[in-house]
């Protein structure tokens, strides 16, 4: 749903071939711990917060260091289905740290190494403990690996991974990228990533960013190595093994687009997939330049209802469909497609502080998704054919999404993805833009994205800009749309009213509390 462009320093040094696969256990329940290497004395230091305090999931991320790239080594075996993985990643430390902690839920460990010491770790929940042979001094520059198996079948109380017949994909928005791989799991935190990805003959691994090499090895195999040239949330990771074609285009200004197909069906999937350069450009002439270096979608080989329940997500520079969805008429799916792409630059390029900051990447895909069926007069869900009559539908529903789902910007675990940050999200903006004009709209939506490019950025972050920008305190303006309870006077429809709320009505969750949009009720 999303796309950018820089160019930085190499995520991580490439690191050799994965070890034997192993049979992968149950997940951890209880506590495991293992020590290796020799003991120290620790005079100084402190287990490091395991916590980043977001509101929403408070028990993501650990404070005691900030990510600055990931090399993810990833060995896939189609006969025992099972991935023989290394995550080397490269930290700093915030504080004297005698203990950090990553992000983990059912990844069989099998040896952590710290600053190239075997160190003692334990999982503990959703927790891999590990504590270095020496307290790390605050400011430090330092090398964690963490060496590996996961299954992709694994019964986990939530997961990252979508189980296809030929191999896997991954969807780990919101909280589940540590079912694929250890990380600090949490959208402030964004690092460099790259990927090693070994596979069969016959299978194609790929992943967020461009192709680096492809390498013939022993045995029938070969590694494909990838490299995201923009900086990525960990929910935002891509990574792919199947029976897939790549089939390459160029899009505006010469931007390289790579679509990822199940071979068998890429012929039926050409007339969606030959939609992206026009999307691109619509959507360039009103947000600017695409942010990353390339483009494309990934129908994954599954059609499966429990593969994932959503339509498409916003992997970074790769979207994740379900094929069937990508097989229907344009005016059914071009909505949708822009909501996705729009995520490159609302989501991806700019990330959430915090969770509790969702409607900024949903409400504005949803806005502009909406714009673009409704220039092409296609109806919505609802039979309208125009943002005016879609507005006015939902600020008529305002009382009672703030009562069932919360205001617009203060969600919860539990209703973190249902409609009010999405046409709730669109309706905020849609009073933004009546209030301040088209014109400072415009200017103040480009400004926020070239000030945040790259970085993470908050409800108040946005604000800010808006009002700055568009010279006018909008503030307390947009605090009682995004924080209120009750649905603030519409700008330039003074006639439009609130159905009052109904106490004994509880409007329809979504399917599976998250990504509303992609079960058609919104787009």
């Amino acid at each position: 749903m999303r796309y950018r462009t820089r160019v930085t320093a190499p995520a991580a040094a490439l690191i050799g071939s994965a070890a034997v696969l192993a049979g992968a256990p149950t997940a951890h329940a209880t506590p495991t711990t293992r020590t290796t290497g020799t003991s120290a004395a620790r005079t100084s230091g402190t287990p490091g917060p395991e916590t980043l305090g977001d509101p929403v999931f408070p028990a993501l991320g650990n404070d005691g260091y900030r990510v600055a790239a990931y090399h993810l080594d990833f060995a896939y075996d189609p006969a025992t289905r099972t991935v023989d993985a290394t995550a080397t990643l490269r930290i700093r430390t915030t504080r004297a740290l005698s203990r950090l902690s990553l992000d983990a839920l059912g990844l069989d460990v099998r040896a952590v190494r710290v600053g190239g010491r075997e160190a003692t770790y334990e999982q503990v929940d959703e927790k891999l403990r590990v504590t270095p042979a020496r307290t790390l001094p605050a400011k430090c520059p330092v090398t964690v690996r963490v060496t590996y198996t996961a299954d992709p079948r694994r019964d986990l109380p939530h997961t990252g991974w979508v189980d296809t017949p030929d191999g896997f994909a991954v969807c780990c928005q919101p909280n589940s990228a540590h079912t694929v791989f250890p990380c600090n799991d949490h959208p402030s935190d964004k690092a460099d990533f790259s990927f090693r990805l070994t596979v069969p003959d016959g299978l194609r691994g790929v992943a967020t960013g461009l192709l680096v090499r492809a390498e013939s090895l022993e045995g029938g195999r070969t590694a494909y190595t990838y490299r995201s040239r923009e900086p990525m949330a960990t929910e935002l990771v891509q990574i792919t093994v199947g029976d897939y074609v790549v089939k390459d285009r160029q899009g505006p200004h010469g931007l390289p687009l790579r679509d990822v197909v199940p071979t068998a069906r890429a012929e039926a999937l050409e007339p969606a997939l030959a939609l992206t350069p026009r999307l691109v450009e619509w959507v360039e002439a009103r947000l600017g330049a695409y942010p990353f270096e390339t483009y494309g979608l990934l129908p994954c080989n599954s059609d499966a209802p429990d593969a994932f329940d959503f339509t498409g997500l916003e992997t970074q520079t790769l979207t994740l469909y379900k094929p069937n969805y990508l097989l229907q008429e344009e005016k059914k799916i071009g909505s949708h497609m822009m909501h996705e792409l729009v995520h490159s630059y609302f989501g991806n390029s700019v990330s959430p502080a915090t969770w509790a900051d969702l409607w900024l990447n949903e409400g504005h895909a949803d806005f502009y998704g909406l714009l673009y069926r409704y220039e092409r007069g296609w109806p919505d869900s609802l039979g309208m054919t125009t943002m005016e009559a879609r507005m006015k539908d939902t600020y008529a529903r305002g009382d009672q999404w703030r009562r069932d789902w919360g205001p617009v910007a203060a969600p919860n675990a539990v209703n973190l993805f249902e409609p009010q940050r999405y046409l709730g999200g669109v309706l905020v903006l849609y009073a933004l833009r009546n209030l301040v004009g088209e014109d400072a709209f415009s200017a103040l939506e480009r400004a926020f994205l070239a000030r945040y490019r790259n970085r993470s950025a908050s409800t108040a972050d946005y604000i800010a800009v808006a009002s700055e920008v568009s010279g006018q305190d909008v503030s307390g303006f947009l605090r009682d749309w995004l924080y209120g309870t009750k649905t603030p006077r519409m700008p330039g429809h003074p006639d439009w009213t609130v159905t009052p709320v109904n106490p004994s009505l509880v409007a329809p969750h979504s399917r599976r509390g998250g990504h509303y949009h992609d079960n058609s009720a919104t787009l």
